[in-house]
């Protein structure tokens, strides 16, 4: 565990091999957001073997994209990037207030609307009966956090790609991207908008376990005129968080989305403070004894 402190550096990566018996069009989302690109200390920059061409491009909600074909025979895909961090938690803004419907900037009424994983039509009820009470605003939205990180129970073995935010909810357990549908979908039916995001997070501030663990999945509610984090599976401010894409919910912000049979063999991430002062520091942020994290 460290002490939170006002600047750090953070090494970050994965390296994700895939194999196929043909050549199979993908699409990835690996990328640090764009609103971190000048945090950047080394770039963010994908590498291929074997060496495949790059497309890069935005998408409708400002994630950056890349298109590959990918060989028959499978390829292998590594990133190591370097970013400087505030090494403060996640802002709070205990006075945020909800706004009207009404009120709301148009880019953000999407955001209120059902989703492939968030079915508001089918929790509205259920939102309204457990949250009707609350006072409105950031005491709302931590509110159903708070609910969320209870109700569901962590672990691997209950994540499923199809489970969406009302099966979640019925068997009270699932992984990150659960918590953060179930949250969303409980918020959206309160008139608050909210999205989905993912990118890394690493125990940074936090006692180091040794349980392995993937991509993050928390979400960002709009509430005081602003986006804010709130994180549902761990239910705490956070340092260190990384953002990758924001989407309407997972289906958004899938790390590959593939047009053929492959097969994922190799899956590790890595997010570690290698600060001058941090625990990483003797090592060299280039050490081969980083601690790795990834799950299939």
């Amino acid at each position: 565990m460290r002490r939170p402190r006002e600047a750090m550096n953070i090494r970050f990566g994965y390296q994700l091999v895939y194999t196929c018996t043909q050549p199979v069009p993908m699409i990835l989302m690996l990328h640090a957001h764009q609103s971190r690109s000048t945090d950047l200390m080394r770039p963010d920059r994908m590498i291929t073997d074997p060496e495949v061409p790059l497309d890069i491009y935005a998408d409708a909600f400002g994630n950056t994209c890349t298109r590959i074909l990918v060989p028959a025979g499978g390829i292998r895909l590594t990133a190591d990037a370097l970013i400087r961090d505030t090494g403060l938690p996640d802002p709070t803004s205990a006075h945020a207030q909800e706004h009207p419907v009404e009120a709301l900037p148009h880019d953000v009424l999407m955001f209120l609307l059902g989703s492939r994983y968030c079915e508001t039509e089918r929790l509205m009820e259920e939102a309204w009966r457990l949250f009707g009470h609350v006072a409105p605003g950031w005491s709302r939205v931590q509110a159903v956090c708070d609910f969320v990180h209870q109700h569901i129970a962590f672990g691997y073995d209950f994540a499923r790609p199809t489970k969406t935010a009302v099966e979640a909810h019925v068997e009270r357990q699932g992984v990150c991207r659960d918590y953060a549908h179930l949250a969303i979908t409980l918020l959206r039916c309160l008139n608050i908008p909210a999205r989905y995001c993912t990118g890394y997070l690493g125990d940074i501030g936090v006692p180091v376990t040794d349980a392995v663990m993937d991509f993050s999945g928390w979400l960002e509610a709009y509430i005081g005129g602003a986006w804010h984090t709130f994180d549902p599976r761990n239910n705490q401010r956070r340092i260190g968080r990384i953002l990758i894409a924001r989407g309407r919910d997972a289906a958004d912000v899938a790390i590959s989305t593939a047009f053929g049979p492959n097969t994922l063999q190799e899956f590790r991430v890595w997010t570690d403070d290698v600060s001058v002062s941090g625990p990483f520091a003797t090592l060299g942020w280039l050490d081969s004894r980083t601690r790795f994290v990834g799950r299939l």
